[in-house]
């Protein structure tokens, strides 16, 4: 033996720091291999050479179970036979014999934060390495001068097996024989610095166990077989930009449950939701974040498992499954993403190595005051690294569609939600956040380059420029952007009586000031229907009637207002109580004639959204809007026009925001004929008065709004009349 007892005393303390030295295999001085291994199980110990199945009892060097045999010749193919004091026969592989999964060149990736897919060997992989099945660990802990996998596969004991360290990357491996999907595991961290010492889940665990259980689980994420060729083919031949978008944004947890409280599975989900979806003629869902988080009451938006679809509905089988027949059923998927912030949980990325790694050490820098999370370190390499392969994880193994960055603005300034003092300034003495805009534009760029048709959508609630604009003229280079101005204002206008509403009028127009400044979503989120907002249909004014009529209105008004569209479930049917992610929507409302009604009306304005292309080919370029009247301010009417990329195909709208009818509403019109009326939101079918045009008008040789011919409209009360334009048939001589 020519090892110092102080070392095999470290590795018993579970203290030495490189592992691979003491284990394994080893030539000696002369021509011989000197075998070493630790089972602290163990009471006898047999090398068995596989190729001729000869038996070599090991010596044992030290009572707590450190073992050794020295064999004269070259490293022979062999695992080890134990007896354990139990009584039990167990045999394995010696994991310090495997080669190393992690190349240089992917180290020096990491190094730099360009190792866009190390997700393929961070983390837990299943693996066969020399014919031997097992499981291959690697985790970034720089800090750490000893870190172990632990798991139900080694009694959960930190002295089993060590991990390998690559020199100065920070980075540390093993391949652990044996180890087989559905097998939990952390790693044992212990640091260098104030004697810190962890059990933290993987950070690129793809499964972990249902809260409150913290484990990451060993997962096969190879054997699911996708059948969403069609669509992702689709995907990548088409800009989001001038498609259709009718987004219902989803919690989980709380859509529906079955007996009253439990949650719906993926599997479940994949059935009752995206029938629902598919019917009300939805053409994306977006998903309140599903990466693990360990509070129910985060809604997900505190996130311990960036790479694991939580384990409260399924299996990331199950959670593919759902997407796939969300894609079949011609739906995307668009998910909550949190690269903002995370909670201080110790089992999960806060002070993972005994130092701050993944955030900043300076609370002005790397705590929100308004959450109790931690900001993650946009500067450091490794840490965009590992955001920005999980973006495109989601994308490449869950085919997702697109997604929502969650509180942008938070990232882009220094002194968010912070007073005088507490906020570091830049290098330049200003708020803006240099290392997070940075980090923004490559994720938007490489989203871009790597995952062909894929949208990422901003959640950012200032003036901030150019936020959906390219990143070679500047932009932060999402493909969409929020728009919250809208919302607000429109829900501040629809809160007021209507006798005031003359005075607010502004509140309607001004969007359209800044409408094509960016690539906007209208947006009325799960954010406004919490925390004594109240919900959709609470906050409309008036009585019972005007309440419906008031939410057909602005749906009505959104689908035709340029942008993409999205709301929140539960206000297609006119929930009446606040969201709350402990209960399901209240569907018995559907029972009432009302609701049901209500709904009709979104499902057919999602079809007649989706049938007009003038509704969303030019969403983002003027040429798609013309105002016929903005100013009316004492009858609180709007009348506008919508265009296609053909000219002529286009609608004219008329909302009404008071409950009085407007009869003889003369309006402006660009083209002789005939207009239909496609669109009503009083049609009796709706729950309104069935107050409208007869089905249609012939425009009137009566100069208004600047055009030779107009419409005499009645636009009924609280609410939305379209027309469209029929375009004469070549033999039409009654002009």
């Amino acid at each position: 033996m020519d090892i110092h007892p102080d070392a095999i005393q470290s590795l018993i303390n579970s203290d030495h720091g490189s592992p691979a030295d003491l284990l394994g295999a080893h030539p000696t001085d002369g021509n011989a291999i000197s075998y070493r291994t630790f089972r602290p199980t163990a009471e006898a110990l047999v090398l068995i050479v596989e190729e001729t199945g000869e038996r070599h009892p090991m010596n044992r060097l030290h009572p707590a179970g450190f073992f050794e045999l020295t064999l004269e010749g070259e490293q022979l193919r062999f695992h080890y036979e134990a007896q354990t004091f139990d009584g039990r026969t167990e045999t394995f592989y010696d994991p310090y014999i495997f080669p190393r999964q992690l190349t240089a060149y992917d180290l020096h990736l990491l190094g730099e934060g360009r190792y866009l897919y190390s997700y393929e060997k961070f983390g837990s992989h299943l693996l066969e390495v020399d014919g031997v099945v097992g499981t291959s660990f690697a985790v970034w802990a720089p800090n750490a001068y000893r870190v172990s996998v632990i798991g139900d596969f080694n009694d959960w004991d930190s002295r089993t097996h060590p991990m390998i360290l690559h020199g100065v990357s920070g980075v540390w491996e093993l391949f652990i024989p044996g180890v087989v999907a559905g097998m939990t595991y952390k790693f044992d961290i212990r640091s260098r610095f104030m004697g810190f010492r962890a059990e933290k889940a993987d950070p690129y665990a793809f499964q972990t166990e249902l809260r409150p259980r913290t484990a990451s689980v060993v997962t096969d994420m190879s054997s699911y077989s996708w059948q969403d060729t069609a669509w992702m083919e689709q995907r990548a031949s088409r800009s989001p930009l001038d498609q259709a978008m009718a987004i219902y944004e989803v919690h989980l947890g709380s859509w529906r449950r079955k007996n009253g409280y439990e949650w719906l599975s993926y599997r479940e989900l994949a059935d009752a939701l995206v029938s629902y979806v598919s019917d009300m003629g939805f053409t994306h869902i977006e998903l309140l974040p599903v990466a693990e988080h360990p509070f129910d009451g985060s809604w997900g938006y505190q996130v311990t498992g960036y790479y694991a679809p939580t384990s409260r509905f399924g299996t990331p089988d199950d959670f593919k499954y759902f997407v796939d027949q969300c894609h079949q059923h011609n739906i995307g998927v668009i998910l909550d993403w949190v690269p903002a912030h995370f909670p201080k949980d110790g089992f999960a990325l806060s002070f993972f190595d005994g130092t701050h790694l993944y955030e900043h050490a300076d609370v002005r820098k790397g705590e929100h005051p308004d959450w109790g999370t931690y900001i993650f370190n946009y500067g450091r390499n490794e840490v965009r690294n590992f955001l920005i392969s999980n973006a495109l994880f989601w994308m490449k193994e869950y085919h997702i569609d697109g997604l929502r960055v969650d509180a942008v603005a938070s990232m882009l300034y220094l002194d968010f939600s912070r007073k005088a003092g507490e906020w570091l300034p830049n290098e330049y003495g200003g708020n803006e956040n240099i290392e997070a805009i940075q980090f923004l534009r490559e994720f938007n760029s490489v989203v871009h380059s790597e995952a062909a048709g894929a949208m990422t959508i901003a959640e950012e609630s200032t003036a901030w420029p150019m936020v959906s604009r390219p990143t070679y003229i500047g932009g932060l280079g999402f493909t969409f952007k929020w728009n919250m101005g809208w919302m607000h204002d429109v829900l501040k206008y629809m809160q007021k009586n209507p006798v005031f509403r003359r005075y607010h009028h502004n509140q309607v127009t001004f969007s359209l000031m800044y409408a094509f400044s960016e690539n906007f979503v209208l947006s009325i989120s799960h954010d406004e229907v919490v925390h004594g907002k109240g919900s959709m249909i609470g906050k409309m004014s008036g009585d019972w009637w005007q309440k419906f009529a008031s939410l057909r209105l602005v749906w009505g008004y959104q689908y035709t207002h340029p942008g993409k569209k999205l709301n929140f479930m539960g206000a297609e049917f006119g929930q009446w109580a606040e969201w709350s992610e402990e209960r399901s929507l209240d569907w018995h409302l559907l029972d009432l004639p009302t609701h049901a009604s209500l709904q009709q009306w979104v499902r057919d304005l999602n079809a007649f959204y989706q049938s007009q292309p003038c509704l969303y080919e030019q969403d983002f370029d003027y040429h798609g809007f013309q105002w016929i009247e903005p100013n009316d301010s004492d009858q609180s009417v709007f009348t506008y026009m919508r265009f296609a990329k053909d000219t002529d195909d286009f609608i004219v709208v008329a909302c009404n925001f008071t409950p009085v009818p407007r009869y003889n509403y003369r309006v402006g019109v660009p083209k002789w004929g005939f207009y239909k009326e496609v669109l009503n939101s009083d049609g009796e079918v709706y729950g309104g008065g069935n107050l409208g045009n007869y089905g249609g008008l012939h425009t009137d040789a009566v100069p208004t709004h600047q055009q030779t011919q107009s419409l005499s409209l009645t636009v009924p009360p609280l609410g939305i009349v379209v027309l469209k334009w029929e375009k004469p048939k070549v033999n039409d001589k009654s002009k």
